[in-house]
This record gives structure tokens, C-alpha cells and sequence, in this order.
């Protein structure tokens, strides 16, 4: 599909081509270390250009054929291309991203710089890259892989049936058929899999940015911290809840963390045992630790799993705690217009 008005380089990406230009650095070592450009994805964690041709069995003769088939197409890419935009006009995609006549004008030549390549079928390392580059921009712009997928069943559609003219014999067809079809699994697979890696890493920036939002460790008063936990703790969350709380009291200097997981229902014993570490390593740090809000379900399966709570100093409710809280740091709360012995105040 189009390329992206925000993309740093100019990228064909419908079943087609990337500016050469914007290419990571080139060589032949397929192991070599470092990243993709305006992604995280490093070189090493894909597959390499001999990989992918193992994986799909892409022979020399597979190589030839395409080859041959390319050399009665080629000639045919101005029809070729009239055909795929006649068609692709009439895809939701086309008004967000083929709106500049300019635009169209260079995708296409992109394109058809794409498929002149395509049926060299000379699959090294470049030729990855060049594909992957593709599947990184899709991610990048929010270009559905299945939009992706028609263009390129429409592009092998539009050479098989329409384009090509009849020269090969039906056994011959057949043949460079099968093998075309072989390398655009290829182009394929190099495309999802660079795609699929950069949506995994947004997708883990976003549950760390959860996580980060999932522990707001706040200053009640000079002196105390408290933390409300909500919904299901992991050890993954735990470990975090872990970090945050301390950071915070070594940035605040604060006397006591109140953690309150009235709003935990599941707790197992790993996490038990988290939480019970995170008052002891608060403890280390001259911070007493207060835990309210516990259920009758989680202390029963605290006692039932036999965990040991040491000297964990627990409280019914986050009220409770806050007076606790208050007490160990000199403050006393009264309610206004208090009678108490002695006069009012």
C-alpha cells in the first residue's frame, strides 16, 4: 500500500519498493549488529537472506524461472502498473495516502523499480533489506497487514492473468508460476516479520508506560507515601511497585509507605512474597512500611500458603493506616470544634 507522508524517506509500500537511498548499511555479513532504521529491530534477531531461502526452497532453477517469466513481464510494467492503480483507486487506502498527485507519481516509480528488482530474483542480504524496510514503514504508518496481503494477491493476479501474453507453453506457465508465487512469499515473509517485530515493540512500550501508570507511588503529607494497588498483580508488577517505591523514598526521604491493595482480589504466592519484600526493603531504608486493605480472601490464602510476614505491620482499612501514618511522624488529627478533657478546643 502507499507510503507515508511521515516517513523520513520516500517508501513505496504496496507489494512494492523502498527508496534505495534510505537503506540501512549494506554487506554481505547477514549477522552483523545494530538496527533498522526508525526501529529498535536489531539485524541479528531476523532471518537472513539464506534463511528465507532455505525455509521456502528457492533453487537455482526456482531463480531461472523467475527470471524468465520477469524478462516476458518486464516489458508489460507500464500496463502492469495502470492496472494495479485502476484497482487500487478503489480501496479505502487510497484517499489517506495517494491525495498528492506528486506522491502517486514517485510511488509509482518506486514500484515499478520494485518489480524490475523482483524478477532479477537475486535474493541476498540487500534484497531483505530492501523488503524489510517496507514492512517497517507499513508499521510505522498503521498499514494493515491485510491491505498489505490483498496487494500483493491483486499485483500476482493482475502479471498471471492479465499481463502476460501467452508465450510459455501451459507446462512452462505452470513452472514459473509456482516459482514467482515461491519468491512473493518471500517478499511477503521478510515484510511481516519486520512489521510484526516493530508492533511488538510498540506494543511493549505501551505496557511499560502502563505499568509506570499502574504505580503511582504519591505524597500524602511531608513524610508519607502511599501507593494504591488496583486489579491483578503479577511478579512482573510486583517487581515494578518494587522499584517505584523504592526511588520515591530515596527522592522524598519519606518515614512511611502506606500500600494499599483493597483493590487486589487474586494474590498467589509469588506475589505474596513480592509485596512482603517491598515492606522489608523499605524497612532497609528507614521506611516503615504500612499494608491496608488486605481482604479476608487474600489474608486467609497468605496463612494458607504459609508465607512468612515477619514484621509487616498491617491495617484494616487505608483510614486506619493514614492515623497510624500520621501518629509515627508526630501528627495528631482532631476533628474541629473536638471536645476533649481540659476544655474545648
Amino acid at each position: 500500500m502507499p507510503h507515508s507522508a511521515h516517513a523520513p524517506h520516500p517508501h513505496e509500500t504496496a507489494g512494492g519498493s523502498a527508496d534505495s537511498s534510505s537503506h540501512p548499511p549494506t554487506g554481505s555479513d547477514s549477522h552483523r549488529t545494530g538496527t533498522w532504521p526508525g526501529s529498535e529491530v536489531p539485524f541479528s534477531a531476523l532471518a537472513n537472506a539464506y534463511q528465507l531461502i532455505e525455509r521456502h526452497q528457492f533453487t537455482e532453477v526456482d531463480r531461472e524461472l523467475v527470471r524468465k517469466m520477469g524478462a516476458i513481464l518486464n516489458p508489460h510494467i507500464d500496463d502492469f502498473l495502470t492496472a494495479f492503480y485502476v484497482w487500487l483507486s478503489g480501496q479505502p487506502e487510497y484517499d489517506l495516502f495517494f491525495a498528492d498527485p506528486g506522491r502517486l507519481a514517485r510511488v509509482r516509480s518506486l514500484q515499478a523499480a520494485y518489480w524490475r528488482s523482483f524478477f532479477t530474483a537475486e535474493v541476498d542480504d540487500e534484497y531483505v533489506r530492501y523488503r524489510r524496510e517496507v514492512g517497517i514503514v507499513h508499521a510505522r504508518i498503521g498499514l494493515s497487514l491485510p491491505a498489505y496481503f490483498a496487494s500483493m494477491d491483486k499485483g500476482l493476479s493482475l502479471w498471471m492473468d492479465e499481463v502476460y501474453d501467452g508465450n510459455l507453453t501451459p507446462a512452462q506457465f505452470l513452472a514459473c508460476q509456482r516459482s514467482v508465487t515461491k519468491l512473493i512469499h518471500i517478499d511477503t515473509a521478510i515484510v511481516v516479520e519486520a512489521y510484526s517485530q516493530v508492533i511488538n515493540e510498540k506494543i511493549a512500550d505501551q505496557a511499560r508506560s502502563i505499568l509506570e501508570m499502574s504505580t503511582p507511588v504519591t505524597a500524602l503529607w511531608e513524610d508519607i507515601l502511599m501507593l494504591p494497588v488496583v486489579g491483578i498483580v503479577d511478579s512482573r508488577r510486583a517487581q515494578d511497585i518494587m522499584r517505584s517505591v523504592l526511588t520515591r523514598i530515596a527522592e522524598t526521604r519519606a518515614r512511611v509507605f502506606i500500600m494499599d491493595i483493597s483493590g487486589v482480589s487474586v494474590m498467589d504466592t509469588a506475589v505474596a512474597n513480592h509485596l512482603v519484600k517491598v515492606t522489608r526493603a523499605t524497612r532497609l531504608m528507614g521506611c516503615e512500611c504500612l499494608l491496608s486493605g488486605l481482604s479476608p480472601a487474600i489474608a486467609q490464602t497468605i496463612v494458607e500458603l504459609g508465607i512468612d510476614v515477619g514484621k509487616v505491620h498491617t491495617r484494616a482499612t487505608l483510614r486506619d493506616a493514614l492515623e497510624d501514618a500520621f501518629g509515627r511522624i508526630g501528627i495528631e488529627i482532631r476533628k474541629t470544634g473536638e471536645i476533649v478533657r481540659g476544655g474545648a478546643l
